[in-house]
């Protein structure tokens, strides 16, 4: 197995990167690693900093795709960048996976154009999973500020195969975020996608608040991707908030830093718990290669652990179910077309 990481990509590129990457090699032995990105940069930085990335080869590109870039920049203007570069050795079948830290519009860009979608898949989504004290999967967290009724119901889909195959939940239970749990609540795209997901077959719990996903009332939570990018965002900044304000307390005097001392394993439980980076990245589902998106902001352990996410997404064939489900669910959608067709015809 081979996974391709960019190197140049990312707030902290190259150098968390390229920690990252030395982690990755210490922990999963029997994986290829390979970099893409500037010889050159890549090499200095390892030097600089004494990282070992002996052995792991390099993929040249000469440029890079900053995050002020238009998402296009990766097909059209910066066709030489580390992210370009990488989506077209992915395309080629020379890796298995690509991982990347950079501009979330550039990669969603060039996975769909360069690495192409999932035939009958009509959005590739973001599927990030919350910091919760049991996973939920948000689809979609930033790929798509705009979806329909119908993209709603292949995000739900291929959450629900991500969190079968990764978590191993059977049946698990959909979610669509809103603002009340009456089935009429929310706008014409929340009440449409409620019918259709009663409809379609999932286990469809029903609309659920913000203030219940935290208690596990779902496995998979589906809504557009400009919704699901501020609410996952405002999670992981209220992660941050309790951790601070919880060390606060406990290291208000003497008495309450000696009493740290009790919990230290249920504190360190607590914090791995709302650290996003566990996580590390977020996978593009519904494209034909598995591409994986990190925090713009990774360190060298999220990017590790992006790193292990790509090394599941390929072990675990996802890709190969979701394409079987796209091409049921076409199929299933002609048929109610031409039913509903036929209907409106007799009237």
């Amino acid at each position: 197995m081979r996974i391709l990481i960019d190197a140049m990509s990312g707030d902290n590129a190259p150098l968390e990167i390229l920690k990252g990457v030395e982690l990755a090699a210490e922990e999963f032995k029997d994986t290829e690693l390979v970099l893409v990105g500037d010889e050159n940069v890549i090499s200095d930085i390892a030097v600089q900093n004494e990282i070992n990335i002996s052995g792991i080869s390099i993929i040249p590109a000469a440029s890079v795709i900053t995050m002020e870039d238009s998402p296009l920049s990766v097909v059209r203007d910066k066709r030489d960048s580390s992210m370009s570069v990488g989506f077209k050795a992915l395309s080629k079948g020379e890796v298995d996976a690509f991982v990347s830290a950079g501009n979330t519009g550039a990669l969603v860009t060039g996975a769909t154009i360069i690495v192409r979608r999932i035939t009958g898949i009509n959005r590739a989504a973001i599927a990030s999973i919350l910091p919760l004290a049991k996973p939920v999967l948000l689809m979609d967290s930033g790929a798509n500020l705009t979806v329909s009724s119908d993209n709603i119901c292949q995000f739900a889909f291929m959450g629900a195969k991500y969190m079968e195959k990764i978590y191993g939940i059977d049946r698990p239970r959909i979610g669509q975020l809103n603002n009340g749990t009456e089935y009429n609540k929310g706008n014409a795209l929340q009440t449409e996608s409620y019918q259709m997901l009663e409809e379609c077959g999932l286990n469809f719990v029903g609309n659920v608040e913000a203030k219940e996903v935290p208690f596990g009332v779902c496995d998979v939570l589906v809504t557009d991707g400009f919704t699901g990018n501020i609410f996952l965002k405002s999670v992981e900044g209220m992660g941050k908030f309790l951790m601070g304000t919880l060390k606060d307390v406990l290291t208000t005097n003497i008495i309450t830093k000696v009493s740290t001392l009790t919990m230290k394993d249920k504190i360190k439980e607590m914090k791995q718990r709302f650290d996003a980076s566990e996580h590390g990245g977020a996978p593009l589902l519904g494209v034909q290669k598995p591409v994986i998106k990190a925090h713009g902001s990774s360190d060298a352990k999220a990017i590790k652990n992006a790193i292990r996410q790509a090394i599941f997404f390929v072990e675990t064939g996802i890709n190969n179910d979701i394409a079987i489900f796209a091409e049921d669910y076409d199929e299933k959608k002609l048929i109610a077309d031409a039913e509903k067709q036929q209907a409106l015809a007799d009237i």
